[in-house]
């Protein structure tokens, strides 16, 4: 027998072998539902005026029920490295990284928040208040980040004139739990919700959220920036700094000052909610239109407003009869 046929036998024995071999298939792709993740974008700690270390701003809001927070020190970028590491959990708790940019012109305070920031910035300032704005959005813009704009009414100091010139922002404080900010507006200056229907009647696409703008976590009362006040519920479809600022920024979210919805929908040209029942609350939900001008109004639990076509924008307002509300973003028709 020659060494070539037994080498030869011996291969084809080895190849048959292999053949036999049932290899593992990959695993098949699995599409993870979008889920609902709470948030706060707008605390303060020692790094800037607030009371307490970074580890107890976001202990306080990991052992809240929250799902991510945004520690937003004035011109200070706080480093979450380490508290992710001792806090982040998967699914369960993330810091997401931001800054609080703060300037004024002619004495007057105008603030930003940065969001998903990966190097501290210093505030830019312009010739006028809506070039200040302009200045510290474009400069959030190419650091790669998500801008926000704080609290117009604070002081008083920007006015819907001044939104209407910015462009590229898309984001603003619709609600925050600070006890001077003026949410409600007063003595001939508009609402936070009546400025923004002015800014989408105009054409400019704005998101509206809800923050807490805390400060004191030692001391609780009405005249403290408390935690807890306002917060935000986004859809995404996993808990990272990227998915939710995202979310955010395509406008898959709701603001809340207490109000739980269970679900938003606006398929089939119709905007739905679902809205979350509690023992003696009552809700009444407003859907708004250009102008601000309330389309339809309804006391149902999951109240609906069918499109027309005609509306340019459709938002909705759910208020509760224990003084929250919470803000649904704007659908556009086109």
């Amino acid at each position: 027998m020659s060494k070539s046929w037994l080498g030869r036998s011996l291969f084809l024995t080895l190849l048959a072998a292999a053949a036999a071999i049932t290899l593992p298939r990959p695993a098949a792709t699995q599409t993870r539902a979008p889920r609902w993740y709470k948030g706060n974008l707008h605390t303060h700690t020692l790094n800037s005026d607030g009371d307490s270390t970074p580890h107890e701003v976001a202990t306080w809001y990991r052992e809240h029920g929250y799902h991510f927070l945004t520690l937003s020190d004035h011109n200070y970028l706080t480093d979450v490295t380490g508290l992710n590491a001792v806090h982040a959990a998967r699914e369960k708790f993330l810091l997401i990284p931001g800054e609080e940019l703060s300037d004024r012109y002619d004495g007057q305070p105008i603030h930003m928040n940065a969001y998903n920031l990966g190097r501290e910035l210093q505030p830019r300032h312009g010739a006028s208040v809506a070039a200040t704005i302009q200045n510290n959005t474009d400069m959030i813009r190419q650091a790669m980040a998500l801008p926000s704009l704080n609290h117009p009414n604070f002081h008083w100091s920007i006015s819907k004139d001044d939104l209407l010139k910015v462009s590229n922002l898309g984001l603003f404080e619709v609600y925050n739990g600070h006890p001077t900010v003026n949410n409600t507006g007063g003595g001939g200056f508009q609402s936070l919700d009546e400025m923004w229907d002015t800014l989408l009647t105009a054409g400019k696409r704005m998101q509206g959220i809800a923050v807490d703008d805390a400060h004191h976590f030692k001391k609780m009362g009405q005249e403290f920036s408390n935690p807890g006040r306002g917060w935000i519920q986004v859809r995404a479809d996993e808990l990272s700094a990227a998915a939710i600022t995202a979310a955010i920024e395509r406008g898959d979210f709701y603001a809340s000052s207490g109000v739980v919805l269970n679900g938003v929908q606006t398929g089939g040209g119709e905007y739905r909610l679902d809205i979350k029942e509690r023992p003696t609350e009552k809700f009444t939900t407003y859907f708004f239109g250009p102008e601000g001008k309330v389309l339809h109004k309804s006391y149902s639990l999951t109240p609906a407003y069918k499109m027309t076509g005609a509306e340019a924008y459709v938002r909705a307002r759910v208020d509760s009869s224990f003084g929250s509300s919470a803000w649904t973003q704007p659908l556009f028709a086109r």
